[in-house]
């Protein structure tokens, strides 16, 4: 099979991905192997192939939003067939019995381990996965406009629900690409009001078309004070203006595993006035079931632009220097 591999982690202007040919993986005995019909290309495939990630395992196939067709299952499986159709998300692995886990926090969990990181991801034309951490896909959705949500989707929405955003609420979002974007259609599905701070003007244009109030530059003032902000942009300058944004009371979400070091900090501009910094750690499955059944109840408009799977160096080169509007999806030929 054709499978792309981080071989010398930089910048990716200087191409750290190759494909090569490799074998077609044997599934365990606890896993699904799938083949991989389109995966989405996400911000945190760019932080492992550029290193701002450290290395887990050398080589390493990234991709972590892989929908495909079950092709073959391992001898302990069940609850799934050949022919399914499976989603594979970043959350591969927890240990099931360390305090997190057994409190309904196993992205907390101290052994997780994630695709595209620690185990070969969807950026081939096969994969595995274990069966367990397999996500069923709600009908009505190319394999395109799915791959998305199973990070930029659950991901969104787990840092929705992390803003505690009453309802009818003023809502912030720093950034505006795969993830953000469904975010905003979830919000708006509540009555939030939304605002958008973002440097694309196309991402600007595509804000105002979902819905949002306002869209401007990401160091803009909201028109009015915000109760609530989600982070998607890897930039810790915009850390002070969004918490300059929020009215007293307000929640700040960084919802990225990497961010750039943070501005300095006044106390009484912003933090004063019980203002609160909260972060995005994975998501549960819980929270990746949830989500899929909202997508299902109430469809959404997913962005994407196509690229073939050895165009993949391509794609995340585009995502790096900001040329992809919505999100990046590699489509097997």
């Amino acid at each position: 099979m054709r499978a792309w591999s981080v071989r010398r982690p930089g910048p990716a202007r200087g191409w750290p991905m190759v494909l090569e040919r490799r074998p077609v993986p044997t599934p365990a005995a606890d896993e699904l192997l799938v083949r991989v019909r389109a995966c989405g290309v996400c911000r945190t495939d760019l932080h492992v192939a550029e290193g701002d990630l450290p290395v887990h395992r050398p080589g390493v196939v990234p991709g972590h939003e892989a929908v495909g067709e079950v092709v073959a299952l391992g001898s302990a499986v069940t609850g799934f067939a050949p022919g399914d159709r499976v989603g594979i998300a970043w959350l591969r692995g927890t240990c099931g019995e360390c305090r997190y886990c057994l409190t309904g926090r196993e992205n907390l969990c101290p052994y997780s381990v994630y695709t595209g990181w620690d185990d070969d991801g969807g950026y081939a034309e096969f994969t595995t996965v274990p069966a367990e951490f397999a996500y069923h896909l709600p009908e009505g959705y190319p394999d395109e406009k799915l791959a998305p949500l199973l990070c930029a989707g659950i991901i969104g929405y787990r840092a929705l629900r992390r803003t505690e955003l009453p309802r009818g609420g003023r809502l912030g979002i720093y950034g505006f690409g795969a993830s953000a974007h469904l975010t905003a259609q979830v919000a708006l599905a509540t009555g939030a009001l939304v605002h958008v701070f973002t440097r694309s003007p196309r991402a600007r244009e595509l804000a105002l078309e979902l819905g949002a109030a306002s869209a401007g530059p990401p160091t803009g003032r909201p028109p009015e004070p915000l109760d609530a902000a989600i982070l998607f942009a890897p930039a810790g300058e915009l850390v002070p203006p969004a918490l300059a944004a929020l009215d007293w009371g307000g929640v700040l979400v960084v919802a990225g595993i990497h961010l750039t070091d943070i501005a300095r900090l006044n106390y009484q501009r912003h933090l004063y006035g019980e203002r609160t910094v909260r972060s995005v750690t994975a998501n549960t499955r819980e929270d990746g079931q949830e989500f899929l059944r909202l997508a299902a109840r109430h469809p959404l408009q997913v962005h994407t632009t196509a690229y073939d799977l050895g165009a993949a160096d391509h794609a995340l080169a585009d995502l790096a220097g900001d040329r992809v509007t919505g999100a990046a999806v590699l489509v097997a030929g």
